[in-house]
C-alpha cells in the first residue's frame, strides 16, 4: 500500500514538471529571435545609457538570449525628431527623450516642461506613474508609439562662455541653444536671449565654433557631453524638470506575442527604478566634477530666482491654454495630492 503511494506521488510530480516544461516551452515558441535598435541622445556613461544597457541586458536575459537590444548612443541615429519619425516608420524600434519634445505629437506633453514645475524628481515620478502620466502615454498609441515608462534627466541649468549670471537680466542678449520644442524657444526669448533650437548631436560642435553662447541641460548631461571644455559658466537656474518617455514603435510592439510584451514591459519597470535612482545619485556628485574641470558655478538669489518667475509667467499662459484649461486643471490637482 505505501509503495503504491509512493508510486502515485511520483507520477503526480512527474506530471507537474512535464506540465512546467511544456509551459516554458510555450512560452519560449512565443519569443522570436530579434535585433530592437535603442537610439538615444546622451553619449555613454550617462545616466540615460546605463538605463538603457539596463533594459537591453534585462531583455536578453529575459528572452534566453532571443531578443537582442542594440544601442545607438550619443544622437548616432540622428536628432530626438528624426528618432521618432523613424520609431513611427519602424525602422528603429525603441527611444527614450524628453516627453515635452512629444508635443509635436500630443499637445498635452507640453505640460511636462512649464518652467518651475516640480520641486523634485520623486514628486515627478508620483505624476508621471500615476493617472495623469499614463493618459498621457495612452494618447501616444494613435501616433505610431507605445510608451514604456518615465525615466529621470533632472533639473535643467543654463551654461554660456560670455559671462556669469549673477542676475535674472544678465540672460538677455545670450545666444542660446534649446532643443527643438516650441515652449523651450518662448522661455528663453521671454528672458532676453536669442533662442536658437538644434538637435542634440549639432550642440558640442555649436558651442566650440561660438554658432551660440551657451546651452541648457542637467549637470549630468553638460558632464557627460563634456561641455566644460567649450563652456566657462555655469547657473544652477533649475528652470525646468525633464521626465523621459521611453518608447517603443507601435509597429514593433503590435508585432509581439504575449510573452514578448511580457518580456519588454517587465524590463521597462526594473530598468526605470534602475535608471531614477543612478541618475539622481549621478545628479549629486555631476557638480562637484564640472567644478573641478573649470566651470565657475552661480546661484541666482532668491529675489532674481523670483524675477526669473515673473518674466516666464506669459509662456506658462501660453501653453496652459495651448494645452487646455482640464488637462492643466488635472496636472495641477495630481501635483497638490502629492505634495499633501
Amino acid at each position: 500500500m505505501k509503495s503504491s503511494t509512493q508510486t502515485t506521488k511520483r507520477m503526480f510530480v512527474a506530471a507537474i514538471a512535464s506540465l512546467a516544461v511544456v509551459g516554458m516551452s510555450g512560452a519560449v515558441a512565443q519569443v522570436k529571435e530579434r535585433t530592437l535598435k535603442f537610439a538615444f541622445q546622451n553619449q555613454t556613461g550617462h545616466p540615460q545609457a546605463q538605463g538603457a544597457q539596463k533594459f537591453a541586458d534585462l531583455v536578453a536575459a529575459k528572452s534566453g538570449g532571443k531578443i537582442t537590444v542594440k544601442l545607438f548612443a550619443g544622437g548616432a541615429l540622428g536628432g530626438d525628431l528624426q528618432t521618432v519619425s523613424a520609431l513611427q516608420g519602424g525602422t528603429v524600434e525603441i527611444t527614450v527623450l524628453n516627453a515635452g519634445i512629444l508635443s509635436a505629437q500630443v499637445k498635452e506633453f507640453a505640460a511636462y516642461d512649464f518652467p518651475f514645475l516640480f520641486n523634485s524628481g520623486k514628486e515627478a515620478d508620483a505624476v508621471t506613474d500615476g493617472p495623469f502620466g499614463q493618459k498621457l502615454m495612452a494618447k501616444l498609441e494613435d501616433k505610431g508609439l507605445h510608451g514604456l515608462g518615465y525615466w529621470d534627466l533632472g533639473f535643467r541649468n543654463l551654461t554660456n562662455s560670455k559671462r556669469p549670471i549673477a542676475r535674472a537680466d544678465d540672460i538677455a542678449g545670450l545666444k542660446i541653444r534649446v532643443i527643438q520644442s516650441p515652449i523651450y524657444i518662448d522661455l528663453f526669448s521671454a528672458l532676453g536671449a536669442n533662442a536658437t533650437p538644434l538637435p542634440f548631436p549639432e550642440l558640442y560642435p555649436a558651442l566650440d565654433q561660438k554658432a551660440v553662447d551657451g546651452q541648457e541641460n542637467p549637470n549630468t548631461t553638460i558632464l557627460s557631453s563634456k561641455f566644460a571644455e567649450v563652456q566657462k559658466y555655469i547657473t544652477q537656474t533649475r528652470h525646468i524638470y525633464n521626465p523621459q518617455a521611453l518608447l517603443i514603435s507601435r509597429k514593433t510592439w503590435d508585432g509581439m506575442s504575449a510573452e514578448e510584451k511580457k518580456i519588454i514591459t517587465e524590463a521597462s519597470n526594473e530598468s526605470t527604478a534602475f535608471q531614477r535612482q543612478a541618475s539622481r545619485g549621478a545628479a549629486d556628485s555631476a557638480l562637484d566634477a564640472l567644478k573641478k574641470a573649470g566651470m565657475t558655478v552661480s546661484e541666482l538669489p532668491p529675489e532674481e530666482m523670483a524675477k526669473l518667475r515673473t518674466k516666464v509667467k506669459p509662456v506658462i499662459d501660453k501653453y496652459a491654454a495651448s494645452v487646455g484649461d482640464a488637462t492643466v486643471k488635472e496636472l495641477m490637482a495630481e501635483i497638490d495630492k502629492v505634495r499633501k
